[in-house]
């Protein structure tokens, strides 16, 4: 008996649009920086880990790197920590560190490999310390005094970069069907635990492996014009043009030279997205249509 079921239709007509970017990307990996309001809604952590585990399903192998900065602010609450921010970064002590590396390789990290199994997915935890995936180094900050107007250097104590990538074991977890999920934390040279900033992260795997995409999951729709339209197409020239305006500022521009240096380093393009709309990744990839801003070398 034939059907003539338009739901069932329009599902088809889905897949056979999916059908081209399925067969371009087969063997490629996609680079997740997950992170932001999703990370507290359960159902938005289940459609996130659904779309991670239809990805490698299809053939592509999907890298998770995640953040946890508001987890970690409320564990230091809980133990009576004061917290300190230079530039929106956390000045790090070593008792800090050692909360920040409790929550993000321990809870945050779990908790996600847990929701990418239930979602049929296998997922492995590790931190970039595992197999020496990230060699960190201290982040370097200049503040301005008030007073004498004189740039000093601030010292965020354990807030690291990443120095050094070494994909092996991203490599050997996705050759073995599984899905690394990554916890933002390196080792210094001096063997000194760093906190990373999860885009960052993200950014920097991103390079080193050559990935397709990497995709930065946020709370807005994506870069956003003047009157409050979606750009959705971008390059480094376009980028230094809107942040000269003062079209794009505060928080986005950090992402965008995350997304920047990783697309100059070898990944083929960086997606900016809103990590609320329910299965954003997947429309923004898998559709002509898009969902997010898509940032190219040239």
């Amino acid at each position: 008996m034939h059907t003539t079921d338009p739901a069932m239709l329009a599902k088809a007509e889905t897949l056979i649009e999916a059908l081209p970017y399925f067969q371009r990307y087969a063997g490629r990996t996609f680079v997740v920086k997950y992170g932001g309001h999703a990370m507290g809604d359960p159902e938005a952590a289940r459609d996130f880990a659904e779309d991670i585990v239809l990805l490698k399903a299809v053939g592509i192998n999907p890298v998770v790197v995640h953040g946890g900065g508001p987890q970690i602010g409320a564990m230091l609450s809980r133990l009576g920590v004061e917290s300190r921010f230079v530039d929106g970064l956390r000045v790090t002590d070593k008792a800090t560190a050692e909360v920040a590396e409790m929550v993000l390789s321990g809870a945050i990290n779990k908790e996600l490999v847990g929701w990418i199994a239930a979602a049929g997915g296998r997922a492995i935890g590790i931190s970039g310390k595992d197999g020496g995936l990230v060699t960190a180094s201290p982040v370097q900050r200049t503040a301005r005094d008030p007073d004498s107007l004189i740039e000093r250097a601030v010292d965020l104590g354990f807030v690291g970069e990443p120095a050094a990538v070494d994909t092996t074991v991203i490599d050997t977890v996705s050759a073995a069907g599984m899905i690394p999920v990554i916890a933002p934390i390196g080792a210094g040279t001096d063997r000194h635990t760093y906190n990373i900033n999860a885009d960052t992260m993200a950014g920097a795997i991103a390079a080193a492996l050559g990935a397709a995409r990497l995709f930065l999951l946020t709370d807005v729709p994506g870069v956003l014009d003047q009157q409050g339209g979606l750009l959705t197409d971008l390059t480094p020239a376009d980028i230094a043009g809107l942040r000269e305006d003062g079209t794009i500022s505060g928080g986005m521009i950090p992402k965008l030279e995350t997304c920047i240096h990783a697309v100059e380093a070898g990944c083929d393009a960086a997606v900016v997205l809103d990590g609320r709309v329910p299965h954003a990744m997947l429309l923004e990839f898998f559709t002509s249509r898009g969902a997010g801003t898509l940032i190219r070398a040239a």
